[in-house]
């Protein structure tokens, strides 16, 4: 693909933002034990990192209500006007995922559907952004699909990108920049088929 897929995405889920996140709830769905086994995993009113938060609910409105402080990255400045009103004690920056230096380190990252919008070599750069951004400990979960490849979706009609690396060269990437596997589930059937990592910085 020679257009840059994160700025197409982008402006997908600026024009889609209202839909999107009415046909998403306010409540966990299939990513509720996933969400539970994360949480578990943070301290008592830790810091979390979302990267392509949306609009604050569910994910983030469920780690608020454990108690913990969530900063949410999102480039659609719809999702994240939508993330502020619902959210407003919390912490939302409108920005680009990509190359993200906010400078402070957290008890969590969080990358629930997000980056696997990403073209490979991008999915490939977001590792070193984890790292700067995880502390000592830090839990960090990501969706990405099953294997190697691109796929296309759709969103209110039109096409959405999708890819993912090899599960290998992920498990790579994480070992590199510091992080141990979890937990790994490959179109998990209780999590409405996302494939799920699960990390923990050294």
């Amino acid at each position: 693909m020679n257009e840059d897929e994160a700025g197409r995405i982008a402006g997908l889920y600026r024009r889609h933002a209202g839909a999107w996140a009415a046909a998403r709830g306010t409540a966990p769905g299939v990513e509720a034990g996933w969400l539970a086994r994360f949480a578990a995993l943070l301290p008592a009113a830790g810091t979390v990192l979302g990267l392509g938060c949306g609009p604050g609910r569910p994910v983030a409105a469920r780690l608020a209500g454990l108690g913990h402080a969530v900063t949410g990255v999102d480039s659609s400045p719809e999702m994240i006007a939508m993330a502020r009103a619902a959210l407003p004690d919390q912490d939302w920056i409108l920005a680009d995922m990509r190359g993200l230096a906010l400078g402070r380190r957290f008890d969590g990252i969080l990358a629930w559907d997000s980056v696997f919008h990403l073209r490979h070599d991008d999915q490939r750069a977001m590792f070193p952004v984890f790292a700067a951004d995880a502390a000592p400990g830090a839990v960090l979960m990501f969706t990405s699909g099953p294997a190697h490849g691109i796929a296309m979706g759709t969103l209110g009609g039109e096409p959405l990108f999708h890819a993912s690396l090899d599960p290998a060269e992920y498990r790579a990437l994480l070992a590199a920049s510091g992080f141990a596997v979890l937990g790994h589930a490959a179109e998990d059937p209780e999590c409405g088929g996302h494939t799920v990592w699960l990390a923990r910085r050294g």
